[in-house]
This record gives structure tokens, C-alpha cells and sequence, in this order.
């Protein structure tokens, strides 16, 4: 671990996965998150627009990261509907499942180099501050980022950051 503070730290831009430098530094996804240089941070209470936002972006890849696994999954997000404590995923094809949306607290919008390219994340945390699962942009042909996905990420990230202000 390095011997300056999370946030200095994270001000260098260091590579490698969020959850790596949450192990590093003892601490939360979320508590990186909150430190990071450049991101917007939402309550959970937004779930619903920003997943029905994400929905009309097209393909995205959708990443479930714990201790033994990280799934992906590459496709356009389903719509849901909340029914038994539960949102659940209309997908015919492709994803499908149910997502205890109300155990999400909190929810963050994420740009950051990772392996030498840029991302734009969306993660969903869960009361202990783990991510419940995380969205990624898609990338054309030459791997960038989809320009109109990204101006739209940056545009909800403008209406949850005036939201919360």
C-alpha cells in the first residue's frame, strides 16, 4: 500500500481496478469512489431513471465484480418493472434476472483511464458500500468510447449532480 492518503493516491490516476485500491487502502469501493478526482455521486432513490436513462444508450456491457468472479455481459439493457421486492428484467434474450433495487444507496457516474483507455462507468452500490454491479459505455471498431453514449452519460451526470445540489 502506498503511504499517501486514498486521495492523493487516486490524483495520480493509477491503473487496475477500483476494488483493487479499496483492498489496498482497507476500505469501501465506495469510499474510493467518493475519492476520486472526478466523479458524480447519487442516492440509490435514482435507480429507476438512470436505469431507464441507460436502457435507450444501445450496447453496453453490464459487469458483476466479487471476490472469485467478474461476468460481463454486452448487449442493451432490458427494461424493468418493480414486482415482489424486486426489479425485474424483461429481457427475452440476452440479460434477464431480478435486482433488490431497494438495497442500492447510493449510485456513481465514473470516468477514469484504465488499462491506458478511457471508461465511463455507472456503479450501483449496496449498503455496504460493495458495488451491486456496474455499466460500462460501449467502444466502436478502434475500442473508443461511443460518442453519443458518452454525451449522454455526461448529460445524465449533469441532471443527478443538479439533483443532489
Amino acid at each position: 500500500m502506498s503511504n499517501a492518503s486514498l486521495s492523493d493516491f487516486l490524483k495520480t490516476e493509477p491503473d487496475g481496478t477500483l476494488e483493487t485500491i479499496a483492498k489496498q487502502y482497507n476500505t469501501t469501493l465506495l469510499e474510493v469512489v467518493k475519492n476520486l478526482p472526478v466523479h458524480v455521486l447519487t442516492q440509490g432513490g435514482s435507480f429507476d431513471l438512470v436505469w431507464d436513462t441507460v436502457n435507450e444508450w444501445g450496447n453496453v456491457t453490464t459487469l458483476v465484480h466479487t471476490d472469485d468472479v467478474i461476468l460481463e455481459f454486452s448487449g442493451e439493457l432490458p427494461s424493468g418493472f418493480h414486482r415482489h421486492g424486486y426489479f425485474n428484467l424483461r429481457g427475452k434474450k440476452g440479460m434477464t434476472g431480478h435486482i433488490k433495487a431497494e438495497n442500492c444507496t447510493h449510485i456513481a457516474l465514473v470516468e477514469r483511464k484504465f488499462m491506458g483507455m478511457d471508461t465511463a462507468s455507472i456503479l450501483f452500490f449496496n449498503q455496504s458500500g460493495n458495488a451491486m454491479f456496474k455499466i460500462f459505455l460501449g467502444r466502436d471498431e478502434h475500442r473508443q468510447l461511443l460518442i453519443e453514449q458518452l454525451e449522454a452519460f455526461r448529460s445524465l451526470a449533469k441532471t443527478l449532480k443538479g439533483a443532489i445540489q
